[in-house]
C-alpha cells in the first residue's frame, strides 16, 4: 500500500509537470508571466545570434547577425543587395561589393553610375567602411547591430496573450503564445533550460525571426587598418 502511494504521487507529479509545463515549468504558467519570463532571459542573456526576416515598409529584410552587448557582426540582405556590419563598440563598419555600392548610385540624376563611379565601386569591392557616428547612414545600420534595440522591438506584442499548443524550434521543445490570435504577433519560448525566446513571428505578417545561440561566446574584433576605408565624418554623401 506504501509502494502505490508513492507511485501515484510519483504519477500525479508527472502529470501536473508533464511535458506541457516542461522542464522549466514554463508552460504552466499563465501567457503574460511566460512572455515576461522569456523577455527576463533575453535580458540577462550575454549574447544572440538572429536570423530570418523582417518587412519594413512593405520592404523584406533579411537578417543573420551576432550580437552582444559589446557590438555584433553578420549580413544584411534587402532590396537586391547585400552587406555585411561589424560594429566593435562604437566603431561601425560595413563592407560590401561593388554591386552594393553601384546600386547606391543607380537613379541618380536619371542615368547609370558614371565611368568614376563605377571605378569607385570596384574599389571599395570587399573593403570596409568606417560608418562615422554623426552620419546618419550610422543611425540607420546600427540598430542592426543593437542587441538590447533589437530584442526590446521583438518582444512586445498587440492585442491579447494566448497560450497555444507546444512546439519545436532548432529541438527545442517549446510553448507558443500568441497576441491577438496570432495576428498582433506570436512568440515561441524554451520549454528546456532558461525560458529564451526562440522563434518571434512580427505583428501584420511583417517578418518571422530565429533567436539562436543564446550566451554562446563569440569574438568582435575590427578589421585590419590595411581592410578599411575612412571617409572621414561623412559617407552619405559619398
Amino acid at each position: 500500500m506504501a509502494l502505490l502511494a508513492v507511485s501515484a504521487a510519483l504519477l500525479a507529479g508527472c502529470a501536473e509537470d508533464g511535458p506541457e509545463a516542461g522542464e522549466n515549468g514554463v508552460g504552466k504558467l499563465s501567457p503574460e508571466r511566460i512572455r515576461a519570463k522569456a523577455e527576463r532571459a533575453a535580458a540577462g542573456a550575454s549574447s544572440v545570434r538572429l536570423a530570418g526576416t523582417l518587412v519594413s515598409n512593405g520592404e523584406p529584410v533579411k537578417l543573420d547577425m551576432r550580437l552582444s552587448s559589446a557590438g555584433g557582426v553578420g549580413e544584411v540582405a534587402t532590396g537586391g543587395t547585400r552587406f555585411s556590419l561589424l560594429r566593435d563598440e562604437k566603431d561601425l563598419y560595413l563592407k560590401a561589393g561593388d554591386d552594393f555600392w553601384l546600386h547606391q548610385d543607380e537613379g541618380k540624376g536619371g542615368g547609370k553610375p558614371s565611368d568614376a563611379d563605377v571605378a569607385a565601386a570596384q574599389k571599395l569591392d570587399g573593403k570596409y567602411v568606417k560608418v562615422p557616428p554623426k552620419d546618419a547612414a550610422y543611425q540607420q545600420l546600427s540598430g542592426f547591430t543593437e542587441m538590447k534595440v533589437l530584442l526590446d522591438g521583438l518582444l512586445k506584442f498587440e492585442g491579447e496573450l494566448a497560450a497555444e499548443e507546444n512546439g519545436e524550434v532548432d529541438g527545442f521543445t517549446t510553448i507558443r503564445v500568441t497576441a491577438a490570435g496570432g495576428a498582433g504577433g506570436a512568440l515561441e519560448v524554451a520549454l528546456e533550460g532558461r525560458p529564451y525566446p526562440l522563434l518571434v513571428e512580427r505583428a501584420g505578417n511583417a517578418g518571422q525571426l530565429r533567436l539562436l545561440d543564446w550566451d554562446e561566446e563569440f569574438e568582435v574584433n575590427a578589421p585590419r587598418k590595411e581592410d578599411v576605408v575612412d571617409y572621414g565624418k561623412k559617407i552619405s554623401a559619398s
